[in-house]
């Protein structure tokens, strides 16, 4: 009796084992499938809605709550008085969320002579704030202001134009690179000499909740400032002042992970870009300046509101990769993976565990990036250091979802300043710890570069 007892127990063992192996082995083969960018929150869409899908998981509660942040970030805002969404102004770029992240994607760089509608210019002069950030242009603040509303003048306006240069691979092929050059007309007053500015593009908005829920300590471990490795890429986190919490913490938002949290990301948009005050930011940008008003006005942002916004961002799935398995998207990932662009385009990621709301907790996602500051050469530098980036640093770019943008947005510019217009083009634009990837891909064959580029646009 005894014997079948113990028997029993062994093979009741043995079967719980097999089992807990075979769940094992799932968790493994779902934690590599790629294709699943966004883990559990991966949209199948692949129109022009596929970056505007909500999370899978909310409550009804939480569907309102996104519902009303998609609502106020397609809302268009006017100046006070107004019954209906006031505030804008004194000096602003923008009306509305959407008019540059359209359709949650990114902003089209402008054409010679075009006005800049998803553009925006960062301003500073040497030096740095009481929180060592970028150091505020008297009389401008640290966002160029376009527009004004009735009665009150810009701050200026931009003039954009591009000088144009063709290069040759190895093989033969040829290819050409636009540089964009900015020109600041018909200020209100004279700018100083000294100032340091930097074009931004309006990037997708989808996706942000998981890189926001990915831990610290994640980040941290795939630091290697100093190169200790000796690969020739030395990925850094960058510190920046984190206004809610009154103190610095890791960045992870902006080209150069300037912002800290996706609060104060969209806080500060409405802020600089809106001349919207909310609490993060009471004070208008235009204080000091001859456009200020001087009312004392209630916030023009409620914090429920702000919030509202903000949760819509965070829950917004991130779009599937395609065509997984043609043989030249999969002969692309191999030669992707061969030129080491995976350095900084981490592809896997995983959220912290976070119990108290499911559908962050512990998710497994591919957005190929390391959230981390890169030096990117000379050709890409802005030379307007951003806390501890400095000028020819910039945060990688995650890179899900690039391949639809044709469709979703009607453009495939690339880049912090859409210099470039197609994946090509961005690819050659690369240079300091890229460059070395950057020269992989030009000595390619040409089959071979149009292998990387069909996988990037799987992506």
């Amino acid at each position: 009796m005894y014997r079948i007892l113990i028997l029993s127990f062994i093979s009741l063992v043995f079967l719980l084992n097999l089992h807990s192996c075979k769940k094992a082995d799932g968790i493994a083969d779902f934690e590599t499938q790629d294709w699943l960018q966004g883990g559990s929150q991966t949209s199948f869409l692949t129109g022009s809605g596929a970056f505007g899908e909500s999370f899978t998981g909310l409550s009804a509660e939480q569907e309102l709550t996104h519902g009303v942040g998609d609502l106020l970030f397609e809302s268009t805002f006017v100046s006070s008085p107004s019954p209906k969404n006031p505030g804008l102004g004194p000096v602003f770029n923008s009306v509305s969320c959407v008019s540059c992240h359209v359709n949650d994607g990114r902003g089209k760089a402008p054409n010679t002579g075009d006005q800049l509608l998803a553009l925006l210019l960062r301003i500073s002069i040497p030096g740095e704030n009481e929180h060592g950030g970028p150091l505020a242009v008297p009389n401008f603040g640290d966002q160029f202001q376009q527009r004004g509303v009735f009665g009150t003048p810009s701050e200026g306006s931009v003039d954009v134009s591009y000088s144009y240069q063709t290069y040759t691979f190895p093989d033969g092929e040829t290819y050409e690179l636009r540089l964009p050059n900015y020109q600041f007309v018909s200020t209100y007053m004279p700018l100083p000499l000294n100032m340091l500015y930097s074009a931004r593009m309006a990037p997708p908005v989808f996706g942000l909740g998981l890189l926001e829920a990915i831990s610290e300590s994640s980040i941290y471990l795939a630091q290697d400032e100093y190169d200790s490795d000796g690969d020739g890429v030395s990925g850094k986190v960058n510190k920046v002042w984190n206004v809610e919490k009154n103190k610095h913490t890791i960045g992870r938002f902006g080209w150069k992970a300037g912002a800290p949290s996706l609060l104060q990301q969209v806080a500060g948009a409405f802020h600089q870009d809106m001349g919207i005050t909310s609490f993060l930011f009471p004070t208008e940008s235009s204080w000091g300046q001859t456009q200020y008003d001087y009312l004392l006005d209630d916030l023009e942002i409620t914090d429920s509101l702000l919030h509202a916004v903000t949760f819509y961002i965070k829950t917004l799935k991130a779009p599937a990769r395609r065509d997984v398995k043609n043989p030249e998207v999969m002969r692309g990932k191999e030669l992707f993976t061969a030129a080491k662009c995976i350095s900084c385009h981490t592809p896997k990621q995983r959220t912290a565990v976070n119990v108290a709301f499911q559908p962050l907790n512990n998710q497994v996602f591919y957005p190929f990036t390391d959230l981390l500051l890169h030096d990117m050469g000379p050709g890409l530098a802005d030379n307007r250091p951003d806390y501890l980036a400095s000028g020819n640093e910039w945060k990688t770019t995650p890179l899900w979802g690039i391949g639809l943008s044709e469709v979703v947005n009607g453009h495939s510019y690339f880049l912090h300043d859409g210099r470039a217009r197609s994946f090509l083009e961005a690819i050659m634009w690369h240079g300091g710890e890229a460059e070395n990837s950057k020269n992989f891909f030009a000595n390619l064959s040409s089959a071979e570069r149009k292998a990387v580029l069909k996988y990037l646009k799987s992506l």
